[in-house]
């Protein structure tokens, strides 16, 4: 089973899935190993540890480079979250085709103009995109797509640009029309309102994604009551190395000494490990071993 079928495969489920942020191939990794099934490349996540801001300042580009080490250092499906496709629909369906080739699983767009801003940084100022614009570029992805099984899900943000759930609906109605996967629902509220009010409306007409970063006490038994297939981590990942490493980088300027840091940090063994340093040795032994050259003359 290819990535792009098993994300989809999770995404249909009757049950709720789980995925995890991750903004390299490290970091995609060791959310692998902890068991996820799936991963959220998240376009915040990506841009921080590139010292930028989720404005679309790391161009597509870059942000292809790192998904292809995150892809390559994982075997479970990598959901990214492409912004607005980064352009109009022809930028989005050559984005598509690019993902393709690198085997990710599926892309996830939403409906604000480019360049974006982050959702939870003054949404209600961030103008929504034209509805049918972007129904286009929904088509437009879909059509380019050579995979059957490629992911894409429509991200509305009408809750975060301050509109209520009429307008909500009218819009993630629009998109499953118009081909998507999946509908992600977004919401900056402190509970679970805006989301439990759009599930009871929707009545499980296409799968629907939820990032619940900001309504974090939702017990987790609520999701599956509400029906929403998918839940992801959005960016925990990012903020767990972050304020780990505000401590270190404080105290070993503090103290100018590793004698209280040393037993606290990863040994470089794990490290090794995670880089599969193992591997290489034994190919070095296996490729680098001197191979006597029989002279012809003999």
């Amino acid at each position: 089973m290819n990535k792009s079928t098993e994300l989809k495969r999770m995404i249909q489920s009757p049950t709720t899935d789980y995925i995890m942020e991750a903004h390299n191939g490290l970091s995609a990794k060791i959310a692998e190993e902890a068991g996820f099934k799936g991963i959220w490349a998240s376009g915040l996540s990506i841009a921080a540890s590139m010292g930028v801001r989720d404005n679309n300042e790391a161009s597509w580009t870059q942000v292809l480079d790192v998904l292809e080490f995150m892809s390559d250092a994982t075997t479970i499906p990598i959901l990214l979250d492409g912004d607005t496709g980064y352009g109009n629909f022809n930028n989005a369906r050559r984005l598509l085709r690019k993902l393709e080739q690198r085997q990710i699983a599926g892309v996830c767009i939403e409906d604000k103009l480019f360049p974006k801003t982050n959702s939870f940084i003054k949404g209600e100022a961030q103008p929504l995109a034209p509805i049918d614009e972007f129904c286009g570029k929904i088509k437009a992805m879909k059509d380019a797509q050579d995979n059957s099984d490629f992911v894409v899900v429509a991200r509305a943000e009408a809750f975060i640009a301050g509109h209520g759930l009429d307008e909500m609906l009218k819009r993630a109605e629009a998109y499953r029309q118009s081909g998507a996967d999946a509908i992600l629902a977004h919401s900056k509220k402190s509970d679970i309102g805006e989301i439990e009010a759009f599930m009871k409306e929707w009545s499980n007409r296409l799968p629907v994604v939820v990032v619940p970063t900001k309504y974090y006490m939702t017990p987790k038994n609520r999701y599956r009551e509400l029906g929403i297939n998918m839940v992801i981590w959005a960016n925990h990942n990012l903020r767990a190395s972050v304020k780990a490493m505000q401590k270190t980088s404080r105290k070993l300027f503090k103290e100018e000494s590793l004698i209280q840091i040393e037993n606290k940090v990863t040994p470089l063994e794990e490290i090794f490990r995670l880089q599969n340093a193992e591997e290489l040795q034994l190919a070095e032994e296996k490729y680098l071993t001197a191979v006597p050259v029989k002279n012809e003359s003999e």
